[in-house]
C-alpha cells in the first residue's frame, strides 16, 4: 500500500472558533444549504458526533460520485481539530483503500483564521491519484469559501 499526501491551506477573515464550528461542527447542516450541488444530505449512520461516528454522505447532483461513508478519529474542540477517514463508498475508487483527513483551524495575523487540511490517500499498490486529488481540493476550497459566506451573512449564527 502506498500513501499519497496533500497539504491544502485556507485562509479566511473569520475567526478560528467561529470557522470551525461552522465548517466542522455544524457542516452537516451547512453544506447542504449552501452547496447543495456538492452534498445532498449527511445522514449518522452510528454514535453521537464524536471518536467512532459513521456518517454516510449522499453526494448531489453536481457530483460524480453517489456517496461515501466516513468514521470520525478525534475532535479537540479547544485545539480546533478535526480528523476522519473515508472508508467506503464510489468515491473510493479502484486504486484507493481510504482516505483520511487531518483538519485544524488556527488564527491568522490578521484576527482571521488558516484553515489546514492534511489528506493522505491510501493507495492500493502504488498508484497515483493525482485528478482524484485535484477534483476534491477544488470541490474543497469551493466548500470552504460558500461556508465562509455564510458565516459572514449570518455572523450572529456563530
Amino acid at each position: 500500500m502506498g500513501v499519497f499526501t496533500y497539504e491544502q491551506e485556507i485562509t479566511s477573515s473569520v475567526p478560528p472558533a467561529k470557522m470551525f464550528k461552522a465548517a466542522v461542527l455544524d457542516a452537516d447542516n451547512i453544506i447542504p444549504k449552501v452547496r447543495p450541488q456538492a452534498i445532498k444530505c449527511v445522514e449518522i449512520i452510528q454514535g453521537e458526533g464524536g471518536p467512532g461516528t459513521i456518517k454516510k454522505i449522499h453526494f448531489g447532483e453536481g457530483s460524480k460520485f453517489k456517496s461515501m461513508t466516513h468514521r470520525v478519529d478525534a475532535i479537540d474542540k479547544e485545539k480546533f481539530s478535526f480528523c476522519y477517514t473515508v472508508i467506503d463508498g464510489d468515491i473510493l475508487t479502484a486504486g484507493i483503500e481510504s482516505i483520511s483527513h487531518e483538519l485544524t483551524v488556527v488564527p491568522s495575523p490578521d484576527g482571521g483564521s488558516i484553515y489546514k487540511n492534511t489528506t493522505k490517500y491510501h493507495t492500493k499498490g502504488d498508484n497515483v491519484c493525482e485528478e482524484h486529488v485535484k477534483g476534491g481540493n477544488e470541490d474543497s476550497l469551493a466548500t470552504f469559501k460558500a461556508i465562509e459566506a455564510y458565516v459572514q451573512a449570518h455572523p450572529d449564527a456563530y
